[in-house]
């Protein structure tokens, strides 16, 4: 090519226009919008992001042209607005997603892990694809939705009482019971994690998705008991139901201990007092509590990962999130792309230490979108153990 360098700002300028718009997607779906403006605005950010390259060509394929064959020309200013905010993108937004890629492990905590994967329709006699749209997408090349990980987790925390060695945590999250997939998926999981024998169980929202599906939550979570309890939080599907009221209800009678913007002094059977916290901003409330550090262990549910901050502040040691699901699909060294988040695909899913907090991300149970690539469900069997260094990699 002749021409190089105008082929390099075509494409960089492509690219920032991609990214931009991933950036936008990632963070609007961090926020409180309500469903309905948040639909509107992805639909009108995806025909964007598709379209708008096309339209630019269309309207300016003159000036387009000249540029690609090195003419002097003179760029319209819209042209020339739009493409600098697009090349700002690889500064702005660049950077900091090549940075906190998953294979550079950068505030990761090494966690030993052992993965089974289990194709949970085996387990059933009953059909787990409910609707068509599930049966079709089960079929996808790829599409791991069915495919359930269940993964037991040494994970390391900085400053861990002799006594919490050894605690085990099953931490499950986003059930998503949407009527897609049978109530027996999440049963399985469920079931799984009551034969590891936990000494507490944790479930960090987004449970409900259809109203019909309320009636599912006792015999799906009930057959769980556990020394310390089991809790859960609500996430940001929750308020899709005419009532919220009634999953935090329907829990209670399956034997779950509501921990939804309050906290909860408990002694633990291993002798050492904790403080449960249930945070489930921006969707409803923040609890209020201590910023001032005490003895108790302090372990936070949160539906999102954005809650970290909020956790260092308040001295919380463990927390738990879900949320991001993983990205949905993870590409070969790059990982996840899409995060539903302030920080995008940062905490998309994994074990993270920020001073003083351990956070383990999930990359949940189900979805709304029927489709997960190389990011398959998950059940997190959590064994805590003591390290000084809190495990952080280097």
């Amino acid at each position: 090519m002749d021409f190089p360098l105008p082929w390099l700002v075509i494409l960089a300028a492509l690219i920032g226009h991609f990214g931009l718009n991933v950036a936008i997607y990632n963070r609007i779906n961090g926020t409180a919008i309500p469903r309905w403006t948040l639909k509107r605005i992805t639909k009108v950010l995806l025909a964007w992001t598709l379209l708008g390259p096309l339209l630019i060509t269309f309207f300016y394929h003159e000036f387009l042209f000249d540029f690609f064959w090195g003419q002097p020309v003179q760029p319209p200013l819209l042209i020339s607005c739009y493409s600098c905010l697009c090349l700002a993108v690889w500064v702005v937004f660049g950077i900091p997603w090549v940075i906190w890629r998953p294979v550079f492990k950068l505030e990761w905590v090494i966690a030993e892990r052992r993965v089974e994967a289990i194709d949970v329709q085996s387990t059933t006699g009953n059909q787990l694809a409910l609707t068509p749209k599930c049966k079709i997408a089960k079929h996808l090349p790829w599409n791991q939705i069915l495919q359930l990980s269940v993964e037991e987790i040494e994970l390391p925390v900085r400053g861990l009482s002799e006594g919490l060695d050894g605690y085990r945590i099953a931490h499950l999250s986003d059930i998503h019971l949407t009527g897609d997939i049978h109530p027996d998926f999440a049963g399985y999981a469920v079931l799984r994690a009551a034969q590891w024998q936990p000494d507490l169980m944790a479930l960090t929202g987004d449970i409900i998705d259809k109203q019909i599906c309320v009636d599912w939550l006792v015999d799906i979570f009930s057959p769980v008991d556990c020394r310390d309890g089991c809790f859960f939080v609500l996430g940001n599907h929750d308020t899709r139901i005419v009532d919220s009221r009634q999953t935090r209800e329907a829990m209670s009678r399956a034997g779950w201990t509501d921990l939804g913007g309050r906290s909860l002094r408990v002694p633990l059977a291993s002798g050492v007092e904790a403080m449960l916290i249930g945070n489930e901003y921006p969707w409803f409330n923040r609890p209020q509590i201590s910023t001032e550090n005490d003895s108790a262990f302090r372990i936070l549910l949160s539906h999102s990962p954005d809650q970290l901050w909020w956790a260092r502040r308040h001295h919380v040691s463990l927390m738990l999130a879900g949320h991001t699901h993983g990205g949905q699909g993870r590409l070969p060294l790059a990982g996840p792309i899409l995060g539903p988040s302030y920080h995008g695909s940062r905490f998309a899913a994994g074990d993270f230490y920020r001073t003083p907090t351990t956070l383990h991300v999930s990359r949940g149970l189900s979805g709304t979108h029927l489709l997960r690539l190389n990011c398959r469900p998950e059940l997190s069997l959590i064994t805590l153990r003591a390290q000084p260094n809190g495990g952080e990699s280097t």
